[in-house]
């Protein structure tokens, strides 16, 4: 029945001249039929770059949003209309408006995980990879508005001197990663390295060998000796690893309690025949107006220019 399915995409595909983007915390099924799997900005840029007309994007709703905003005149299509980010939720743009308010003289740094509407009041957008490098790039005396993500914009304090005010806005998933469980694997493991991505809590972060966004901590276990890895992350990552490196052992950390998310449900809502019903119907299309297109765009370009000048892109 997949293998059906999978085939009709690739019809349909080709019929309209339509790719479909991946993010790395989809279902295998869905990363496997994908014309590119990846984090979310580099999933945008690359599709920005093709001739396709239509893309889908398995990913949650601001990822759709921005792979519009870099190709604002192909068709963008989003498998699940539902499939939101409570992190990006989190930060409604009437009290970030008033937030921002309070800190006049601020520069704004948002993070991708964010909404249209957020990015274009913002100054520059960053990535989990390229935060601390695009914020070390600004003038010391630089004072920053930073969100959503608190946790995020702590690890970046870490590494910088400017002052830096925090949106309180998190993860769920990468929140209630567990420190204690971690603690206990690590006993079992002696030698595993523990993963994590820099949205995980405080406790999580100083237990890990290794920080960094869902495409580093990748390229981590494809450079690395080691055997076995803890993943704090979204476990979706780990079809990709195991295709890296199909020998090794790869251990999802648990949440807190048995109840707590490790996994993101949203973006599990998509499924191999919701893509195949969003690219047949041509359904849950991004609409966005042009002006929120054109405003959105500013502090991601200004991102991209730095990151191109700085040489974190290509």
């Amino acid at each position: 029945m997949v293998d059906n399915i999978k085939n009709e995409i690739l019809n349909l595909k080709n019929k309209k001249n339509a790719i479909i983007l991946a993010h790395f915390y989809v279902d295998d099924d869905i990363q496997d039929i994908a014309d590119f799997v990846g984090d979310s900005l580099e999933l945008s840029r690359k599709a920005s770059l093709t001739d396709a007309e239509i893309i889908v994007f398995a990913g949650v709703h601001f990822m759709a949003e921005t792979a519009k905003i870099l190709s604002p005149h192909k068709r963008v299509l989003i498998p699940d209309i539902n499939s939101g980010c409570p992190l990006a939720d989190s930060m409604n743009i009437n009290e970030f408006l008033k937030f921002k308010e309070k800190y006049p003289d601020y520069f704004v740094v948002n993070y991708v995980n964010s909404t249209a509407e957020i990015k274009a009041v913002s100054d520059l957008i960053c990535t989990s990879s390229n935060a601390v490098a695009l914020i070390k790039s600004l003038p010391k005396e630089t004072k920053i508005l930073f969100g959503p993500d608190k946790n995020l914009g702590s690890y970046v304090k870490s590494f910088v001197e400017n002052e830096i005010v925090l949106w309180d806005g998190n993860c769920p998933v990468h929140e209630n990663f567990s420190a204690e469980k971690l603690k206990l694997l690590k006993k079992q493991y002696p030698s595993v390295k523990v993963l994590a991505h820099p949205e995980a809590n405080k406790d999580v972060l100083l237990k890990s060998d290794f920080i960094g966004s869902t495409s580093q901590i990748l390229k981590f276990v494809e450079n690395s000796d080691n055997k076995q890895f803890i993943i704090a992350t979204e476990p979706g990552v780990i079809h990709k690893m195991k295709e890296i490196k199909p020998d090794n052992l790869y251990i999802p950390l648990p949440p807190i309690t048995k109840h707590s998310q490790s996994i993101c449900y949203n973006m599990k809502k998509h499924t191999i025949e919701k893509v195949y019903y969003s690219l047949k119907n041509e359904q849950h299309e991004i609409i966005m107006k042009d002006d929120l297109i054109e405003k959105a765009k500013i502090p991601i370009t200004r991102m991209i220019d730095i990151s191109l000048k700085l040489e974190l892109i290509k």
